[in-house]
């Protein structure tokens, strides 16, 4: 019903706790929905002998598949309501099986939705409409294997069902990884980040999954698609463009040639704080601007970072990250602390224990957590969710000011 791991869940007692925090949530968590209380109908359809070993009509399967992960979905499933459930699930193990499903599924009237991790905010793990006679997910993440690596050029032809964790675990034994890492980097689909056109959370470098692509391959109802694969190309537009970002609605991405990089061995990080959280935003600009190319430069404002326990003191939190396969990057690394404390920021140098390590540990943990921490605060009663902004430097001291008085 929820994000991620069912142990990871806040229990009741933090769900009640967190509620204590904010005015007008409920005095007790809304309960844990369960499958059996969703009055789940029989099939309208069932799959043909040829296919039966693929698809799954157990209730706990249908219902899994019926939403994605955004605020809405959550609210949706604590209160009984998913919407339309899938009739069917497959779980196709090749590219042969998504093709015959596809054939099948057009000849019978029957919707096809693709499914990887499940990790949609956009409503894209969802069938809207009426026109079709029943609706099967189609969920690609038994196609989850490396299948060649090319070392001398650093790329990979990856099937596109592979999980975050599931495609760097393969990759590690050659010494290369991907380095995209969405926040859902743990229930998401290399497939699902190509049809969603997903950004990792770099700083600068490589950060949309658009600049890792050399060709992919996708089976539509009319055919099989795949691109040349090339180091760079100029001749006219590119054919990935038009799936990049597809949600899903102009065929199955089956797998793709990505490009790679050494895996770093050089990292450091620090934290910065502000009292004017104007001054700090000067800062990032600054940082964004110049040749360092930091890995991370995240600005965490007083609210957030009270929340992440990077600073109790109203202070606004600047964490910085740098890292390389090849050189130590502590010179970039005290350059920038140079440029943000010209800026205003504070810092204190880091070490074990020290307050800028311990600010940063404690963002990252609270960055994994957050969305676990949503959860249990629509349990609550209580709206918490995240919004995908951009703007231009000169329009963002507007744009802080119009949310915060919002």
């Amino acid at each position: 019903w929820g994000w991620g791991w069912e142990s990871a869940h806040p229990d009741d007692a933090e769900c009640t706790a967190m509620g204590a925090l904010l005015p007008g949530t409920l005095a007790r968590p809304l309960p844990v929905p369960r499958v059996a209380d969703l009055g789940i109908e029989a099939p309208a359809v069932q799959a043909p002998p040829s296919l039966a070993r693929l698809i799954s009509t157990d209730p706990a399967d249908r219902a899994a598949h019926a939403m994605g992960k955004a605020y809405r979905d959550v609210a949706r499933a604590l209160r009984g309501r998913p919407g339309r459930i899938p009739d069917l699930v497959a779980f196709p193990t090749r590219e042969s099986e998504v093709t015959d499903l596809l054939d099948w599924a057009g000849g019978h009237g029957v919707a096809v939705v693709p499914f990887g991790g499940g990790s949609s905010v956009v409503g894209g793990v969802e069938y809207r409409g009426d026109r079709h006679r029943a609706v099967l997910s189609l969920d690609l993440t038994r196609m989850d294997r490396v299948l060649e690596v090319e070392s001398a050029g650093r790329a990979a032809r990856i099937q596109a069902g592979t999980l975050g964790p599931g495609l760097e675990n393969q990759l590690r034994p050659h010494g290369l990884t991907l380095r995209h890492f969405p926040q859902s980097f743990e229930f998401s689909t290399l497939g699902g980040w190509l049809a969603t056109r997903a950004g990792g959370h770099y700083a600068t470098g490589r950060t949309h999954i658009d600049d890792f692509v050399q060709s992919m391959r996708v089976v539509t109802p009319a055919g099989t698609s795949e691109s040349w694969r090339l180091p760079a190309s100029g001749a006219g537009p590119s054919p990935d463009r038009l799936f990049l970002g597809s949600e899903g609605t102009l065929g199955i991405i089956t797998e793709a040639w990505v490009r790679l990089q050494a895996r770093p061995v050089h990292k450091a990080s620090a934290s910065l704080a502000f009292t004017d959280f104007g001054a700090a935003l000067e800062a990032v600009r600054a940082l964004a601007q110049s040749d360092l190319a930091p890995a991370n430069c995240r600005l965490l404002d007083s609210g957030e970072a009270a929340l992440a326990g990077a600073a109790q003191d109203g202070s606004a939190v600047l964490v910085l990250g740098f890292e390389s396969a090849d050189a130590p990057v502590d010179s970039r690394l005290a350059q920038a602390v140079d440029l943000a404390r010209s800026h205003g920021g504070r810092y204190e140098p880091s070490g074990a224990g020290a307050p800028a390590d311990e600010a940063v540990r404690a963002w990252r943990s609270a960055f994994l957590r957050m969305p676990y921490l949503r959860d249990g605060l629509a349990r609550m009663g209580a709206v918490a969710e995240t919004f995908e902004t951009a703007a231009t430097w000169d329009r963002v001291p507007a744009l802080v000011e119009d949310v915060r008085s919002t």
